[in-house]
This record gives structure tokens, C-alpha cells and sequence, in this order.
């Protein structure tokens, strides 16, 4: 629904772009939103490096309840002209309308602070109560996954730990002259099968882990 921005646009196509722009702001006034729409798009490909024409134009589909369409017009505006008030203003109100509270309160928050309008600040602050809602949800959440995690390590750690003491304890029983019925000054049974316990992948992943390797010597203390 454009034409190529980077095309050479003509002084007798820019003229003709203003005059339908022009006929589509009489339109709007009219309250012909979708003749508004046709007539911007008419503009646009005479003149598609505009971004105000986007813009505008994103303001129509907001008119015609086109959220979406409103939204693709906005980022083009936008791509053209990062500092559009009036295309970050529309955007946030069709994230608004999509029930995207945290993308609606940002654009709006951002138009305001490009070009302060009444009516942006309205609907800033109408999406504000649902975007900070959902912020302390999403932070409940994310702290809830920490949790989670530092538990399983933990419960990884002590996993290690019984491994550690109870291949500590093999040890010992062996060491013991009557170990297994062993008679004093016999052989008194093999060495304990440590090494095979230190092979685990599981383990050795386990000891690169700072908090459990932490752990593991908070216990031998």
C-alpha cells in the first residue's frame, strides 16, 4: 500500500501528493474514513518517502478499527522518521485497542516525550494500570524461576555431597582390619570404586557449578 521510498519524487508528484492529501483531510472532516484511507494511499505512492503521510494514514485505520493495519503504517512512519510523534502515539493506541498493554504504554510514553499531546497522555495514562500489572506479573514470575533453579542446584549439591560421604565411608570400611571379616594384619579387602564415581557426567557437571562446589565445601568445614 506504498511505493518505493527511495524513489526520486518530482516536484509535479509532490504537488499532486499534497493535493490528495488535501482532499483526504477533507474526507476525515467528513467523517469518510475509508475515502480518507484511499486517498492517502493515492498520496503515498506519489510521495513514499513521507512518513507524515503513513502516519496519517495509520490514524484512519485506527478510525475504521484496522489496529493491525495501523500498526504496520506506524512502524513504516517510524522507519522513516524515528522522531514521529504522532506515528508512536497511533501505535500505541492499536496495541491498546489489541489488548497490548506493556507495547501501548511504551509508544505513548515515547510520543509524549517526542511532542507532549493531551490526547496521548490520555491514553497513556488509561493502559498504564494494565502495563504495571503485567510487569509485576512477569517479575513474580521470573523470581519464581530463580528459585526454582537455586533450589535445584542446591538439591544437586546435596545429591553430591551423600555421593562424596558415602564413597568416604567405602573407603574407610576397607581401610578397617576387619573390615568383610578380614583377619588383624590381613589384606583386608580391595580399594573403593571412587573413580568410576568421579567418571559420572553427571558429577563432574555438577563440580563446575561455583554454588555447589561452594556448597560441597560449606560441608566439609
Amino acid at each position: 500500500m506504498g511505493g518505493d521510498p527511495e524513489a526520486e519524487v518530482s516536484e509535479e508528484d509532490q504537488d499532486k501528493a499534497d493535493e490528495k492529501r488535501s482532499e483526504a483531510q477533507t474526507a476525515i472532516g467528513d467523517g469518510d474514513y475509508e475515502k480518507a484511507v484511499q486517498l492517502f494511499t493515492e498520496a503515498i505512492v506519489l510521495n513514499p518517502g513521507a512518513a507524515a503521510l503513513f502516519a496519517k494514514r495509520a490514524s484512519c485505520f485506527l478510525k475504521i478499527n484496522k489496529p493491525n493495519a495501523c500498526i504496520r503504517d506506524c512502524n513504516k512512519a517510524i522507519e522513516l522518521n524515528p522522531d514521529n510523534a504522532q506515528a508512536y502515539k497511533y501505535r500505541g493506541r492499536a496495541h491498546r485497542l489489541l489488548g497490548h498493554w506493556e507495547e501501548a504504554a511504551k509508544d505513548l510514553a515515547t510520543a509524549c516525550r517526542l511532542d507532549y499531546d493531551d490526547q496521548a497522555n490520555e491514553w497513556l495514562k488509561e493502559v498504564q494500570p494494565n502495563a504495571k500489572k503485567l510487569v509485576e506479573h512477569e517479575r513474580k514470575y521470573a523470581r519464581l524461576r530463580e528459585e526454582k533453579d537455586l533450589k535445584d542446584r542446591l538439591a544437586r549439591a546435596q545429591k553430591l555431597r551423600e555421593e562424596r560421604e558415602a564413597a568416604a565411608k567405602e573407603f574407610e570400611d576397607t581401610r578397617s582390619p576387619f573390615a568383610d571379616g578380614a583377619a588383624p594384619g590381613g589384606g583386608g579387602g580391595g580399594m573403593p570404586n571412587i573413580s568410576s564415581l568421579l567418571s559420572d557426567p553427571d558429577i563432574l557437571q555438577a563440580l563446575q557449578d561455583p554454588e555447589v562446589a561452594a556448597e560441597i565445601g560449606r560441608a566439609h568445614v
